[in-house]
């Protein structure tokens, strides 16, 4: 089941993705479940949003994936790589990534994004599924220039727009048979199966969740490929998971 978050004559609403319709839930789905309101809307007729606000925290890993960990001249590490994004940083799809004065380079970092979908604390591996409501697409932007000048991430991570998902939260996909790509003005830049991650979501979800609790609506990216580059105003950046769709955002200057 795919779920969109959308605009549709000033109101915010929730519907499930039925080939070119919507149809319309009465809240919610997270907290509301999933009952609808009989009404349906041609999918030309809606904004999509963000498919979710993460209620605390946006939860990342950095370099999960192999090649890119020595891209960048990184040791890969033993354990999952934890860092923060605040919720101030998510956009939608179609949304403007806003290049901040600070920075002179700023990168795209395509990623699978999971969505949180009940309280979880010292959650196993085993039962790593079960907390989970549904995937969607990210896209890391990193002001790399800050990254390494700061000593550590939360700046360079976090500016707002800095966090584009979308466009809409699939409850049904199996991680092990997606791929990821990264389109940069329509040339390939990045392309990986999402089997290449160091840790699975269940090991992400494992070790976040015995350092702090997550809840719904909280969202985990789970890492990015090699190829990550810069981009600059007037760029598109399209992340593609096959099962998912696309996330399109142009970027501009502040």
């Amino acid at each position: 089941m795919r779920i969109a978050r959308f605009s549709h004559q000033d109101a915010i609403r929730f519907g499930i993705v039925d080939d070119i319709d919507l149809v319309v839930l009465e809240g919610d789905p997270m907290f509301a479940g999933f009952d609808t309101t009989g009404e349906r809307i041609p999918l030309g007729d809606v904004v999509l949003l963000a498919p979710v606000i993460p209620r605390s925290k946006i939860v990342c890993v950095g370099r999960n994936y192999r090649a890119h960990a020595e891209e960048l001249g990184n040791e890969v590490p033993a354990e999952p790589l934890l860092f923060l994004k605040p919720n101030t940083a998510v956009i939608g799809p179609g949304d403007t990534i806003v290049r901040p004065p600070q920075s002179t380079f700023t990168s795209f970092e395509g990623e699978l994004a999971v969505v949180i979908g009940s309280i979880a604390k010292n959650v196993s591996v085993e039962r790593a599924s079960e907390v989970i409501f549904g995937y969607t697409i990210a896209n890391d932007v990193t002001a790399r220039d800050l990254q390494k000048t700061d000593g550590q991430w939360a700046r360079a991570k976090g500016f707002d727009t800095f966090c584009p998902l979308g466009p809409a939260i699939e409850t049904d996909f199996d991680v092990a048979s997606a791929t990821l790509e990264t389109r940069l003005n329509g040339e390939v830049a990045q392309s990986a199966p999402l089997t290449d991650m160091i840790h699975s979501v269940a090991d992400i979800i494992a070790y976040a969740s015995a350092a702090f609790t997550l809840l719904p609506g909280d969202v985990l990216l789970t890492g990015t490929p090699s190829g990550v580059g810069p981009f600059v105003a007037g760029d598109t950046i399209e992340v593609r998971i096959s099962g998912l769709g696309t996330l399109r955002n142009t970027a501009r200057d502040a």
